[in-house]
């Protein structure tokens, strides 16, 4: 008799690597906000001010929530790694460019054509979420996300 898990187990390791990995991928879109608080940070007259700052405790909170994000869409890759048996880089990449389609690009064509955002704007977007998903996946697949290697 099998039993279903609702909540896939996966090594604490490529969660831990994963959020490493996803939240660098992220930092290409945080960048102008640090580029913002590195700004005021120089301008400030002590550190005191520039904790206190609207710039500084914006990074943080953009940073806090994008790690926090990273662990739940590594966790969330990894889980469906093991769900679905994925056990080759073909695979990775066909299961990263799915969550890619499914989550990402409804928001890329609604910029490009709803919105008319520049083209550059939206191609580094683009890039870093093809990085979050299919090379997360393909990453995790070299990591390994089994907590038992012979399941």
């Amino acid at each position: 008799m099998t039993t279903l898990h609702y909540l896939p187990p996966v090594k604490p390791s490529a969660i831990a690597l994963g959020t490493i990995f996803t939240h660098t991928a992220s930092l290409g879109i945080l960048a102008p906000i640090f580029g913002d608080t590195y700004h005021v940070a120089r301008a400030s007259n002590s550190k005191e001010e520039f904790v206190k700052s609207r710039e500084a405790a914006g990074a943080a909170a953009a940073w806090g929530s994008s790690l926090v994000g990273s662990a739940i869409q590594a966790y969330g890759v990894a889980a469906l790694i093991n769900a679905t048996g994925t056990l080759t880089y073909k695979g990775a990449a066909c299961l990263g460019s799915l969550i890619f389609f499914a989550t990402t690009a409804p928001s890329f064509i609604s910029q490009m054509f709803t919105e008319k955002r520049p083209l550059d704007s939206v191609a580094v977007g683009a890039v870093s979420r093809v990085f979050e998903t299919v090379g997360l996946s393909m990453f995790l697949i070299w990591w390994g996300t089994r907590t038992n290697p012979f399941d």
